[in-house]
């Protein structure tokens, strides 16, 4: 027994140092790739050209040599006390000067990184301690706040850390006190912090703040008398420097309202009432939040709140929506991980990706980073430390799949077939955001004219081989039969997204396990289809010249001009092998056949690929071998889901604890059917 014990010790001893071992390498993988991204960033902003640089300052040429006179070109957003701080740089030569800069705004959002990531709250699990610093500054090396801080002239990862020193890293409260009211004089809104932490307790650190915001500021009216006016006074703390009041960089209230068309006294006094309403919760919530040990989230949400509540919040300073993601969300497993993807996915991608280009949007797609800080301000419901559900949160059920007829299936026994229904926003998010970047990579194909008609003339020369080249018959008949021409175009351009996304709701409302099982191989089949697009580019029938073809549904097509009118600047229209429009049909009808309950609607399921094949052929958009590359995709979807994750079958679920909501799913015991 004791060599056993010795045994099992020694095992366990290998299993730990094996642990630290795989920590270290993915630690220092991911402080590699923060390395990647900053050297990107780096070249990004060194590559702007060299008379900007000083002009970003607003300080450069004649003007910087004359007293009072920093915001004569209206291009210096800072305040009078950072241009007084500023000035003495501009002595240096301009190369040197760039170069310092960039290396400078990188270090400072590095440092913002490292002490971020050791603020998080406890208790704060190993891997997240050892590995949260690099993903941290990875994620603030691509966000928006970080990619427009980094341009020449701009300084709002300076005053994040100085206020994140001052609430982790400085003991003593008066320096702490001084380091955010230097903040402050950098950026006034900031000085939202005072209240912030006289109400959390620390007061002293709230007067020595005030007090260092008031010098500063004396100082800088002392030194540049007319600077100051024009800033304080004609300009309303910054208000229409370097931008319009109304362009989309000023993420605020004011900003927002003034692109809603608002103007005036009326939205004067509607823009105080509302900054007044955002500060008096932000700042209530955010003391809270400190008291209850959540600094760093109290310090994100006063953050947030300092920007949004501002005249002028330009994006390079909301890097503080990033750091709201140290906040929790959310009673389930499954829901911890929405709040955290929909504020990384807010910072770091155009608004365009994340919303589709509607005029009902425009006024949510102009506006996500303010609403993104006014929900982390106002909105969330953080969970309190106090909470059951902060350290174990209801547990995610899963399924057990069936098993394989291949002893190696599933080859990836970690992708869990979770049966309850995944959270909404997130999903929407994701499918969103995949079918933006589907449309740029499928936009960004190749798309050489002479390439893709040869490509066509090769696929018309197989098909004539095998003897199925009805493309040109078939487009005939429809043309001279006026009511099939219309139901066939009404078929082509109505159907391809209303059924795959009414499929998908159905599942993900009545059946959540089986909606992942066909979500998931949806995905794999598009993602096979954008390599088919970038390695063969096939004009399509109605784009061949001199074959005569009827292009139904977007009428004559000029094929003397290369760009083909304006289908060009929708679409890639040689992105045409595979047909999706065929093979996303095709989904649709093996998902209904195996899943609907009843044979009528198994019927449908059958017809609806049948009659998409025909409508592709008749409004001559794509080749009869253009479907049989949408069905081989289809099937691979399917069948890497299979071979990746195993059966769609399962063998049991156990029921979800009683009161767990509608999202409660029980699989019946292994009868073919889930």
């Amino acid at each position: 027994m004791a060599d056993a014990a010795e045994r099992s010790g020694a095992d366990g001893h290998a299993g730990v140092i094996g642990g630290s071992g795989r920590l270290g390498v993915a630690r220092l993988l991911l402080w590699a790739l923060a390395a990647v991204l900053t050297g990107r960033q780096a070249v990004a902003v060194l590559s702007e050209p060299s008379g900007e640089w000083l002009g970003g300052f607003g300080l450069s040429g004649p003007a910087a040599a004359a007293p009072g006179s920093l915001y004569d070109a209206a291009q210096f957003t800072g305040t009078p006390f950072g241009g007084l701080v500023l000035r003495p740089f501009l002595g240096l030569a301009a190369p040197s000067l760039e170069v310092a800069w960039a290396c400078v705004t990188l270090l400072l959002v590095t440092a913002v990184g490292l002490v971020a990531a050791r603020a998080l709250p406890d208790p704060v699990p190993r891997r997240t301690a050892w590995l949260a610093a690099p993903v941290l500054v990875a994620l603030m090396m691509v966000s928006l706040p970080v990619r427009e801080a980094g341009s020449p002239g701009q300084a709002a990862v300076l005053p994040v850390l100085l206020v994140l020193l001052a609430v982790f890293r400085v003991p003593a409260e008066r320096p702490a006190g001084f380091l955010v009211g230097l903040a402050a004089a950098l950026q006034p809104a900031l000085l939202l912090f005072a209240p912030m932490l006289w109400l959390s307790g620390r007061r002293t650190t709230a007067r020595a703040a005030a007090v260092t915001f008031a010098g500063a500021t004396a100082l800088s009216w002392a030194s540049l008398p007319r600077d100051s006016w024009t800033y304080w006074v004609e300009r309303l703390a910054g208000t229409g420097l370097g931008a319009a009041p109304d362009d989309l960089a000023n993420q605020s209230v004011h900003g927002a309202l003034l692109r809603l068309g608002l103007g005036g006294p009326a939205e004067i006094g509607l823009y105080l009432v509302l900054a007044a309403a955002v500060a008096w919760i932000g700042l209530r919530r955010a003391a809270g939040y400190a008291r209850d040990g959540q600094l760093l989230l109290a310090v994100a949400v006063t953050g947030c709140v300092a920007v949004a509540v501002s005249p002028a919040g330009w994006r390079h300073q909301l890097l503080w929506v990033l750091l709201a993601v140290a906040g929790k969300v959310g009673r389930r497993a499954a829901d911890r991980p929405v709040w955290p993807v929909a504020v990384v996915l807010a910072v770091t991608l155009p608004s365009a990706v994340l919303l589709p280009n509607l005029a009902a949007l425009a006024p949510v797609r102009d506006n996500v980073l303010l609403l993104a800080a006014l929900a982390a301000a106002c909105a969330v419901p953080f969970l309190p430390r106090s909470s059951p559900y902060w350290r174990e949160p209801v547990p995610t059920r899963y399924g057990r799949p069936a098993a394989a007829r291949w002893a190696r299936v599933p080859l990836l026994p970690f992708w869990r077939r979770v049966l309850s229904r995944p959270n909404l926003l997130l999903e929407l998010l994701l499918i969103r955001v995949g079918y933006s970047l589907y449309s740029h990579i499928r936009a960004a194909a190749p798309t050489s004219r002479s390439l893709a008609e040869g490509n066509g003339s090769l696929i018309l020369g197989i098909e004539r081989a095998l003897g199925i080249d009805i493309e040109h018959a078939v487009n005939h008949a429809v043309v001279d039969t006026a009511w099939l021409e219309g139901f066939f175009n009404f078929y082509y351009t109505s159907f391809h997204f209303v059924v795959p996304l009414t499929i998908l709701a159905v599942l993900y409302w009545r059946r959540p396990a089986d909606y992942r099982w066909a979500r998931a191989s949806l995905g794999l089949a598009t993602v096979l289809a954008l390599a088919g697009f970038w390695l063969f580019p096939l004009a399509p029938p109605r784009l061949m010249p001199g074959l005569g073809f009827v292009d139904t549904v977007h009428g004559v097509q000029d094929l003397a001009n290369p760009s083909y009118g304006a289908m060009t600047a929708i679409s890639n229209q040689y992105a045409a092998m595979p047909s999706l429009h065929f093979g996303w049909s095709l989904w649709c009808g093996v998902v209904i056949v195996t899943l609907a309950p009843k044979g009528w609607q198994k019927l449908l399921g059958a017809l609806h690929p049948t009659v998409t094949v025909c409508a592709i052929v008749a409004t001559a958009n794509h080749w009869v071998l253009d479907a049989v590359g949408g069905a081989g995709v289809v099937a691979a979807g399917f069948g890497l889901v299979h071979v990746l994750s195993g059966p769609r079958r399962l063998r049991a679920g156990l029921p979800l604890p009683r009161g767990a909501g509608a999202s409660s799913v029980r699989v019946p015991q292994a009868s073919g059917r889930t």
